[in-house]
């Protein structure tokens, strides 16, 4: 059974750093797109990034280019969201999730099949 586990989340103050973590377990992810989502309180969820587990192809969100970067770690099993320059903007329950895509990567909360239970990113004025 798929596992998806997120940590790293915390409060921080604008322009600081939070590193999230997803521990992925269950299978093997060749060929898997490994994204993460986010939700502001009442807000729909929406995309942030994604890499490919396979070509490590990445995708970010316009409000996260260029401060966001995301990677995977083949030995651990788990991907990370570095995030730099972090802004009260960015305040929202952060998703990692899983979906076969096989070379290309996913966008939509569609291309995924397999989600993680969140972890809490609060930023400070």
């Amino acid at each position: 059974q798929v596992q998806l586990v997120e940590s790293g989340g915390g409060l921080v103050q604008a322009g600081g750093s939070l590193r999230l973590s997803c521990a992925a377990s269950g299978r093997t992810f060749t060929g898997y797109a490994m994204g993460w989502f986010r939700q502001a309180p009442g807000e729909a969820r929406e995309f942030v990034a994604v890499i490919n587990w396979s070509t490590r192809s990445t995708y970010y969100a316009e409000s996260v280019k260029g401060r966001f970067t995301i990677s995977r770690d083949n030995a651990k099993n788990t991907v990370t969201l570095q995030m730099n320059s972090l802004k009260p903007d960015d305040t929202a329950v952060y998703y990692c999730a899983a979906g076969f895509r096989d070379w290309a990567i996913g966008k939509t909360e569609s291309d995924y099949d397999y989600w993680g239970q969140g972890t809490q990113v609060t930023v400070s004025k």
